[in-house]
């Protein structure tokens, strides 16, 4: 079965996906702090994790999911709570951080699943529950969705989202971890990780502020 949207606006819909994943945030902080303390493969499952969770909105966004926030705008709430306690959380875990002891060498051949599971589950996470993520896919799939398109489409779009937002965020791993410049910034590891617990915290306040909680 054909498309319900033609090339022009696939590759609309593409370069708007890309710009948003590009605009820094927390979700590129994320992903440039476990590469650099962690090492390639640490950031590159985190950016996977990123993408899935940005793709389940995608796929979300075009069946509908404008309609059901609308008629429910509880979920709406409980979105904004939860990326709320995410971001915090990984705020206080940063500026926490007093040395390098649990650093994971990027040249460890000996990762555990368990830590690159904690890495999936941070780039999930941040994206799934990301109150910002989930009004930006409201508002950008809105010229694209029609009720009639065909499932194949649907899908389609989160896979185009999963791929654009992963692909980015594993292609900031790759060349990050690249050179001498991984290890300059890890002989500051204290400094530069409290720097990025900073700035999640300086975002998470800031959404008090934009939710009107105060």
């Amino acid at each position: 079965m054909d498309s319900d949207i033609s090339i022009e606006n696939w590759s609309t819909l593409t370069l708007v996906l890309v710009l948003g994943a590009m605009t820094p945030g927390p979700s590129l902080v994320l992903v440039v702090r476990n590469t650099i303390f962690g090492g390639r493969w640490y950031g590159i499952i985190t950016g996977i994790g990123h993408g899935i969770g940005f793709s389940i909105y995608a796929f979300a966004a075009a069946t509908g999911i404008a309609v059901v926030v609308g008629n429910y705008p509880e979920i709406t709430g409980m979105l904004h709570i939860t990326g709320f306690v995410v971001l915090l959380y990984l705020a206080i875990n940063f500026l926490r951080v007093s040395s390098t002891k649990n650093r994971v060498d990027a040249g460890d051949r000996d990762l555990s699943d368990r830590r690159l599971s904690i890495a999936f589950i941070q780039g999930f996470s941040l994206a799934f529950f990301n109150p910002k993520i989930l009004a930006w896919m409201l508002t950008m799939f809105v010229p694209f969705i029609e009720p009639s398109m065909n499932t194949q489409t649907l899908i389609g779009m989160g896979f185009l989202g999963l791929f654009t937002d992963g692909g980015w965020y594993v292609t900031v791993a790759t060349i990050l971890s690249q050179g001498r410049l991984l290890e300059v910034i890890r002989q500051h590891e204290v400094v530069v990780t409290r720097a990025i617990g900073l700035v999640l915290l300086f975002y998470s306040v800031s959404l008090v502020f934009r939710f009107g909680w105060l």
